[in-house]
């Protein structure tokens, strides 16, 4: 059974509402929705302090367009600024793109040197910029994945979202593009353009585990594979890798569908009790749930750097 956070604002669930609930999983668990992804990027690009912006920006458009996948972009005005990169930004809207929100500083709930108050002020500046856009829909991506490391703080956003028509926008799988965008972008800059291209491939490797893993996951705590999410950002490793990464899961059998669909699926919409709050809803419900051997943080580089040592993949300064 999953469990559930009774919220301040809300009343407990009926037992008809729980009965709907419990037909809504049954209904997904047997209508064909089996290894199904969707995509999503965090951050946004700023052509005012990254070069090539606009290009990796338009080549991952330009794949998404190829591959008739529709996305999601939350970004984060302290990674995409306000001027240019928002035009990059309304890029993606033009599109077809939806576009949520990723907070003005981007900052973790779960640090305690923010507050509450703190953060909804960041969830608002964010909403201030972004909610002009043409596909602009008020969903909250929460920096780090970090929902609070307080009850209070945790409620307390939650609570917030619900008066002010918001709601989170959780992932399923979790993985760390950052820190092989990070390996790659290092090898590219040096012009070793064959220990990227490796990179690129362990890349690739490294989400089809996560993405097996997380399905995984699922089945044993939700009993099927739900509608994934999975977490990606806008970065040069995306602006390179993505088709051949589109290819290996649709090889794989994985068939894609929007964000805006996949967040229809009830494992979105769950209030799981765990402190600190946050990283993958599926790892969170597994947690509650008591399941062992789960590691925290969830993602991180300290996992994938071995990997990559191992290929002898990691730049010469990081490779001591």
């Amino acid at each position: 059974m999953c469990r559930y956070v009774t919220r301040t604002f809300k009343a407990p669930m009926t037992f008809l509402s729980r009965a709907l609930s419990t037909l809504s999983f049954v209904f997904l668990s047997s209508s064909g929705l089996a290894q199904t992804l969707s995509l999503t990027f965090d951050d946004g690009l700023n052509a005012d302090t990254q070069p090539r912006a606009r290009e990796w920006n338009q080549q991952i458009l330009s794949h998404l367009e190829s591959a008739d996948i529709s996305a999601m972009v939350f970004p984060s005005l302290a990674r995409s600024g306000t001027g240019t990169g928002l035009e990059l930004i309304m890029d993606w809207a033009k599109a077809g793109h939806a576009v949520g929100n990723h907070t003005s500083r981007h900052r973790s709930l779960a640090s305690a040197q923010v507050t509450l108050s703190e953060f909804v002020q960041d969830v608002a500046e964010g909403d201030a910029a972004l909610r002009r856009f043409p596909t602009w829909v008020p969903m909250l991506r929460f920096p780090y994945l970090k929902e609070g490391d307080t009850a209070e703080k945790r409620d307390g956003m939650r609570a917030w979202m619900a008066a002010n028509g918001y709601r989170a926008a959780p992932v399923s799988i979790d993985a760390s593009d950052w820190y092989y965008n990070q390996i790659y972008a290092a090898h590219s800059k040096s012009g070793e353009q064959a220990k990227a291209a490796q990179v690129k491939k362990a890349y690739i490797a490294h989400l089809l585990d996560r993405a097996s893993y997380y399905d995984g996951l699922a089945k044993q705590v939700l009993g099927r594979s739900p509608m994934h999410v999975m977490l990606l950002h806008t970065n040069e490793i995306n602006a390179a890798a993505l088709p051949d990464m589109v290819a290996a899961f649709r090889a794989l059998g994985w068939r894609f569908v929007s964000p805006r669909t996949a967040f229809g699926d009830p494992v979105y919409s769950l209030q799981i009790d765990t402190l600190p709050a946050g990283e993958s809803v599926i790892w969170a419900e597994a947690k509650a749930m008591g399941i062992s051997a789960l590691r925290y943080p969830a993602e991180d580089s300290v996992y994938e750097e071995p990997k990559l040592r191992s290929l002898s993949l990691l730049p010469q300064a990081s490779s001591k």
